[in-house]
């Protein structure tokens, strides 16, 4: 049984950095407003509001489960799908703690593994589940960036634009280079083992047990991967299009909202927008990207609401999308913790 590698002064600093740059960037907008926003919260907190908010979330947390179980569906691993919600829950809160959402993937990797699910497949199903996400927002992104008005006017799009296309490539590359070359991997994790054995950090007998365990385990991974492309057509399609459902459903909360607020919607350019938003996140090293995304939400968003509904849009958007789900994901994670392996 594999322990989680989190310290818990660290966890706890980190979230409290998150709720403190989350609230930085509104905070800010609301001072510039004074008080200007506050007659506009009725409009969305009207029934049907609260009923299609309520039915977007059911979309939006289904299909992320449903991501995840495709993907196991197709590595040959048979869960539940019951048990794919926690992990839902429990993805969010830890992404949004951990910087560069790092946190996240580690945790479902050790609740599969308490499901009887090894190390390296777990590890597989996670990572293909990320790379399917990301290639879907990376490859559009820099083209939407250099193929959009309401972008290419921005200064700072267009400044960073070209940087971020190119680590969007190197992340990508990083991503193949894991899945076809795993025996380099396989040789560094080796070599900074027995780095450990000559500082005396380790013993010879425990880089000889966790060397083992290594390779088992990259062996492991690169065989389920491998799996995933010789599984039945039905679970890999599944796979994509829970995915697909997953991101547009995620980008349709400021269509929502801003719907609700009385504007009219373009909701082919709000996707394109949030698409680019997400892609920005990625690159934050905040925790949750918190104060970067919503400080880049503002500035994607800014002639298409006004000052007052600016703020609105971002509160609700994050809080929808990210702050909802962590309150959920609390009291789920310390059961998950409580409970016996």
């Amino acid at each position: 049984m594999i322990t989680l590698p989190f310290n818990r002064l660290k966890v706890a600093g980190f979230a409290v950095l998150f709720v403190v740059l989350s609230a930085l960037v509104p905070l800010t907008i609301q001072q510039e407003l004074n008080g200007k926003a506050d007659q506009l919260w009725s409009a969305l907190f009207s029934p049907w509001m609260i009923v299609s908010a309520l039915a977007l979330l059911t979309v939006y947390y289904l299909s992320d489960a449903l991501r995840l179980w495709f993907t196991l569906r197709a590595l040959g691993q048979h869960q539940r799908l019951r048990a794919m919600f926690p992990l839902v829950f429990i993805n969010i809160l830890f992404s949004n703690i951990t910087p560069m959402a790092t946190g996240g993937g580690v945790v479902q990797v050790w609740f599969l593994h308490r499901r009887g699910i090894h190390i390296g497949a777990a590890t597989a199903a996670t990572t293909l589940r990320t790379l399917l996400a990301s290639l879907m927002i990376f490859l559009p992104a820099p083209f939407l960036m250099i193929g959009i008005d309401h972008l290419i006017d921005n200064p700072a799009i267009s400044t960073w634009g070209p940087w971020m296309g190119l680590f969007a490539a190197l992340y990508v590359a990083f991503f193949f280079v894991v899945l076809l070359r795993l025996r380099w991997f396989m040789h560094a994790g080796a070599t900074m083992l027995a780095i450990l054995r000559r500082t005396h950090l380790i013993n010879a007998a425990r880089e000889r047990r966790w060397r083992f365990r290594l390779r088992r385990e990259i062996i492991r991974f690169d065989y389920s991967f491998r799996a995933f492309f010789k599984a039945g057509r039905t679970d890999r399609l599944a796979a994509l299009i829970s995915t697909a459902t997953f991101l547009v459903s995620l980008f349709s909360f400021p269509a929502l909202l801003m719907w609700g607020l009385g504007y009219p919607v373009d909701y082919p350019l709000i996707l394109a927008l949030m698409l680019v938003n997400t892609f920005i996140m990625y690159f934050a090293p905040t925790p949750g990207a918190a104060g970067i995304a919503e400080g880049v939400f503002a500035i994607l968003f800014s002639t298409l609401a006004g000052s007052g509904e600016l703020l609105i849009l971002v509160l609700g958007w994050r809080f929808l999308t990210v702050h909802l789900g962590m309150l959920i994901g609390v009291p789920i994670t310390l059961y998950a913790l409580g409970r016996k392996g």
